[in-house]
Formats: structure tokens, C-alpha cells, sequence
């Protein structure tokens, strides 16, 4: 009988019917000199316990988010002929790249109460801790903010782009463009259904810097003087360089 309240309690928690099973092109992005952004192809399967639901069809969202880092979006007006910063918002943490793609339109695939409750679209993955503290209008700022970065590639929200085969095969690519923030990526995969998420796997893509570039991005952590003396030390030797270029240049 002292089994009994074990045995209870197992019965009670739901067994997940709908698990992801998922594959990566690639766990890790190396920056060099030459990089120039890259592709993460994800291909998938979904593993069930019991035959496939036929009351609402099977979505799938996949969410690739950068480190997630505080950032002052401001405001600029004309004054007296000159535009001036009349306001600013610091928002408390944004992802330095976020990436979105869906099996469907987005109204299709989830609803408030769960987008709200696991942080999935791009607004919901911005925090702004005493917003309205700081400006009459903050989401003024967060919706430019979003603008900018969708605009560099930094932001975006691929509807349809995950190929979903027989509710159990799915393969979707994220483009990573090359200004990259160093980190951890972390990488989410839902499973929803009339909206509301069944199941979700996560892992993470680490995006590093190689080569010259670890080099200098180590230098100037750890040893900040040598590297600013280094930094000088290079714009002083390429000044003297196209000077001396431009005198043989007229001299010849």
C-alpha cells in the first residue's frame, strides 16, 4: 500500500503523445576574416505514442535567438536646423538575432495565451523593465527597434517556411547573417496544435570567432591598454603608409 500514493501520482502526469526528434546541419558557426553569414538546415521527425490527432492539424515553430543583450534605442528631432536626441529607452534585453519559421501563417500556429507563456515572437522576446518610466510611448521604441534590426537581417519571421510532411517529417533553413554576436544561440522547436503547444525541444547553435579574429576579440578583453597601443599603433603605421603613396604617387 505505500506504492499506492507513487503510483497515483505517476498516473497523473500526461505522458507527452508528440516528442521532436531533431537534426542540426551544423552545431557551431565560426567567424573568420571571411565569413559572410550562413545557412542552419534543421530536419526533424516527430515521435508519438498513440496515432496522429485528427481534430486539429499539427504545426511546427522553430525560434533561433542570440545572446540576449541591454540596448538604448533613441529618438532624434529637428532643433534649430540640427537633429538632436530629444528621447531614449533602454531595453532591459534584447536577442542580437532572432529567427522565426513556421509551417503555416502565424495566426495559425498559436495563439496570445502560449506565445506569451513561452516568449516566441519577436516582441515577446524583448524585455523592457520600466518602459513606461522612461518614455510616454515605449513601444514606439521596441517597434523601431525591431524595424532596424529586420532590416539588417538581424530579425525575421519566415511564415510557411518549415516543410511539414504527413504531420511527422519537417526540414526548415535559417539564414545567419554575417554580423554576428559571439554566444550561445538558443534554438527552439514547438509543436502546436489549434494554437496552443503540445511539445517543445530546445538546444543551442555556439556561434565563436576563429583565428585573427579570436585573437583580437581575447586581446581586448584581457589585456584592454595593449590592445588600444596596438590599435594606435596600426592607424599611425597606415597613415605614414598612404601618405608615403601619395608623395611617390606625385613625385612619379
Amino acid at each position: 500500500m505505500r506504492w499506492l500514493p507513487l503510483v497515483l501520482a505517476l498516473m497523473a502526469v500526461p505522458l507527452q503523445a508528440e516528442e521532436v526528434v531533431l537534426g542540426l546541419s551544423q552545431d557551431q558557426v565560426s567567424i573568420s576574416t571571411n565569413f559572410d553569414g550562413s545557412e542552419i538546415i534543421m530536419y526533424g521527425a516527430i515521435k508519438r505514442e498513440a496515432p496522429i490527432p485528427q481534430s486539429e492539424p499539427l504545426q511546427v515553430v522553430v525560434a533561433i535567438s542570440g545572446p540576449q543583450v541591454p540596448i538604448t534605442v533613441r529618438r532624434k528631432d529637428r532643433k534649430l536646423g540640427i537633429w538632436v536626441n530629444v528621447d531614449s529607452l533602454t531595453v532591459s534585453a534584447a536577442p542580437s538575432f532572432y529567427a522565426i519559421a513556421t509551417s503555416a501563417p502565424w495566426e495559425d500556429v498559436l495563439n496570445e495565451a502560449d506565445d506569451l507563456r513561452h516568449t516566441i515572437s519577436i516582441p515577446r522576446a524583448i524585455r523592457s523593465v520600466g518602459a513606461w518610466s522612461q518614455v510616454e510611448k515605449p513601444q514606439e521604441f521596441i517597434d523601431a527597434l525591431i524595424r532596424i534590426r529586420t532590416d539588417n537581417g538581424l530579425y525575421a519571421l519566415k511564415e510557411g517556411s518549415v516543410d511539414l510532411r504527413e504531420s511527422t517529417l519537417f526540414n526548415t533553413a535559417i539564414q545567419m547573417p554575417a554580423n554576428l554576436t559571439e554566444g550561445e544561440y538558443a534554438t527552439r522547436i514547438f509543436l502546436t496544435r489549434g494554437g496552443k503547444v503540445v511539445s517543445k525541444y530546445e538546444t543551442s547553435i555556439d556561434v565563436r570567432k576563429v583565428g585573427l579574429e579570436r585573437w583580437l576579440f581575447n586581446l581586448s578583453r584581457q589585456q584592454p591598454l595593449l590592445y588600444g597601443l596596438l590599435s594606435l599603433t596600426i592607424a599611425i603605421a597606415a597613415g605614414w603608409g598612404a601618405s608615403a603613396a601619395f608623395r611617390l604617387m606625385r613625385s612619379g
